[in-house]
């Protein structure tokens, strides 16, 4: 920080004591150069617009390659009890084999799909501050 001296202080705290003053824009003047992403990303450059465009580009490539995921997982099965209808009269525990795959089964499945997004979605971003904090050369 910079600092100048400035004279003993008479008043309160003792009579001899040194105070010392601190100027806000000499500190500011001194601070290392912050990283070029970082800078692009805070001031809305276009470098900055294309890494944001690029992330929010990635999650929802995600977003629909998961969803498609779900509608090919949950979407077959009224298709497979149409075509197979000896699938859709069967009794597991005298209950119909549809409901036990739409009502127990399908929950197990959507729970391991959202995970399976999260985990892809935070490895995206840490993809993306990699980026950012990738030193110039």
């Amino acid at each position: 920080m910079a600092t100048d001296e400035v004279p003993p202080c008479d008043g309160i705290g003792g009579g001899g004591s040194r105070r010392t003053r601190v100027v806000l824009a000499q500190v500011a003047a001194r601070r290392a150069p912050a990283d070029r992403a970082r800078a692009d990303l805070t001031e809305q450059t276009p470098v900055g617009e294309a890494l944001v465009k690029g992330l929010m580009r990635a999650q929802l490539a995600l977003a629909l390659r998961l969803s498609l995921v779900v509608l090919a997982g949950l979407g077959s099965l009224p298709l497979l009890f149409a075509v197979a209808p000896a699938v859709g009269t069967a009794k597991v525990l005298g209950i119909n084999l549809p409901w036990l795959l739409l009502g127990f089964g399908s929950f197990p499945f959507l729970v391991a799909v959202g995970w399976a997004y999260v985990r892809f979605a935070e490895r995206n971003e840490q993809d993306f501050t990699a980026v950012i904090r990738r030193p110039e050369p």
